[in-house]
């Protein structure tokens, strides 16, 4: 992310008032993208201590409603965060371990996708997440097979 200072100038360009919460949640988020809000609560509490876990959800909220970061929703899966906004990227996920990682538009400019009839709606996104087992974990099904 950056400096306490930049961090705290991020969140007052965006309207949002800084708490100390809020900046350890914004840290969290980017040491660890891709962290559910649990994981999130306990890099926090390790970082401020006693903090709520509602109080991580009303920062985690805020702090996607203002496109700080963004929240991610693979079906079948809590809520995932990460501060990579600036761009339409998407995501792979492992059916194994969870592992989720990001990846680069398959094709063309964003949206990355174009739909065979748009309706007339102006779509300025698309969402994809792809499925599949991470090296890791193809590798020991390999060796658990031998």
């Amino acid at each position: 992310m950056g400096t306490p200072a930049h961090e705290a100038d991020l969140l007052r360009r965006h309207g949002v008032q800084v708490t100390a919460q809020r900046l350890a949640v914004l840290r969290a988020v980017s040491q660890r993208p891709h962290s559910t809000a649990a994981d999130i609560d306990a890099v926090v509490r390790e970082e401020i201590g006693a903090v709520s876990l509602q109080a991580v959800y009303d920062a985690l909220g805020v702090l996607a409603d203002r496109g700080i970061i963004r929240r991610i929703q693979p079906a079948g899966s809590p809520a995932r965060y990460e501060d990579r906004v600036g761009d339409n990227h998407h995501h792979l996920i492992c059916r194994t371990c969870n592992r989720m990682v990001d990846v680069d538009c398959a094709v063309g400019l964003a949206p990355c996708l174009t739909a065979a009839d748009d309706l007339g709606y102006e779509i300025d996104e698309a969402e994809v997440v792809y499925w599949g087992r991470c090296p890791d974990c193809v590798a020991t099904s390999l060796q658990n097979e031998k």
